[in-house]
């Protein structure tokens, strides 16, 4: 079964369409002019990935206001609404639980308020199907949805279509545009296959979503994989080269692909006790790890007061507290030096008798075993 929804065949013809994944547009980072290309590599490398351990809460839309208003071709405008059906909210569920199970230090939670959760799901038809990548989803509004579902989740095999959604949600991006892929397209038939029911994409969209390669920095690695989650099916009519593609098309097999499961465990390494350091006050414990790496930390306040909590060093780095509450992480604070001259700093009040989580992600760091964090 192929990663995204097929339509039924037209009548006297092999030929199909696939309804795609359309990626958001956001704002990208601009960098300064004279920053050593190499740091400015690792930071686009790690910068959308959460920290590991995180618990992502999900939320689905459930309110009778929750949808907008859709003007039509003729004129008319119709109310569309957010809310999905359970059964396919449970593929959803689903979804969530075989990117958990392949071993990876990501929690996911699903909560009923919107508030709490970082990944908010409509199932609005017609939409498409989409997802903000990474870190991206925290610059949403609270009553915005971050990921959609524009079709039937309950056909057969569409468990693929919430896997490569969820995907982007923990921080990856499109693998067919992939700069190491060497897939030669035939531009104008993508342009026009994608110009047709069931996208109906413009010139510009199918350029952002298919053709345009992307930064290798944004990618699994220099490796290609087309069987990955993160790849879109294509026709072979579509592509000029290389053979077989040429001849056969692509269409990726069902569900993660090997490769997709040990890039997710590299950047989401399950976290085991030893992985764990204390801090202590006023003391400057070194950051011993490598750049793409992750450090954490314990904090247990013998005093009730503020604390500052920073990163020392020429370094690029995302820093995250969290408090134990009830044996759950909850997100208390973060901050994100990278592409800056400041460091990471966290200045919070913590109570005596808790118990507090730093994570710490290196980005980038220019003299290795020089970059520390301090509490005091």
């Amino acid at each position: 079964m192929s990663k995204q929804k097929k339509t039924e065949p037209k009548a006297n013809t092999n030929d199909y369409q696939y309804m795609y994944c359309e990626l958001p547009r956001v704002t990208e980072r601009i960098f300064a002019p004279d920053m050593n290309p190499d740091r400015v590599d690792l930071i686009l490398i790690n910068g959308k990935k959460w920290v590991n351990g995180t618990v992502l809460h999900y939320y689905f839309f459930d309110q009778p206001t929750d949808g907008e208003t859709v003007f039509l071709s003729d004129g008319t405008s119709e109310w569309q609404t957010w809310v999905g059906e359970g059964a396919e909210q449970d593929i959803v569920r689903e979804a969530f639980k075989i990117w958990k199970n392949i071993g990876i230090g990501l929690e996911f939670k699903e909560v009923d308020s919107r508030s709490e959760a970082e990944i908010r799901i409509g199932f609005m038809r017609g939409n498409g199907a989409w997802s903000y990548v990474g870190r991206d989803n925290l610059k949403i509004g609270i009553n915005k949805r971050t990921m959609n579902f524009g079709w039937d989740l309950t056909n057969p095999g569409e468990v693929d279509t919430a896997l490569h959604e969820i995907g982007h949600a923990i921080g990856f991006s499109h693998e067919h545009q992939n700069p190491h892929a060497g897939i030669e397209w035939d531009e104008e038939a993508v342009y026009a296959a994608l110009a047709k029911p069931p996208n109906n994409w413009t010139r510009e969209k199918t350029f952002h979503n298919i053709i345009r390669k992307i930064e290798p920095d944004d990618v699994q690695g220099s490796n290609w994989d087309p069987n990955s989650i993160m790849h879109y099916p294509f026709r072979a009519t579509l592509i000029d080269a290389p053979e077989p593609y040429s001849k056969e098309g692509i269409d990726p097999i069902a569900g993660l692909s090997d490769r997709d499961k040990v890039w997710a465990r590299t950047f989401y390494k399950p976290l085991k006790p030893t992985d764990y350091q204390k801090l202590q006050v006023l003391g400057s414990t070194k950051l011993a790890i490598a750049e793409g790496e992750q450090g954490n930390f314990i904090i247990e306040p013998d005093a009730t007061r503020n604390y500052n909590i920073q990163i020392f060093g020429e370094a690029d780095a995302v820093m995250v507290l969290f408090e134990e509450v009830d044996g759950t992480l909850r997100y208390v604070a973060g901050d994100d030096d990278s592409g800056t001259n400041s460091n990471a700093t966290i200045n919070w009040k913590l109570f005596k008798g808790r118990r507090y989580v730093v994570r710490i992600r290196l980005f980038f760091q220019d003299r290795n075993d020089e970059t520390a964090v301090m509490l005091w």
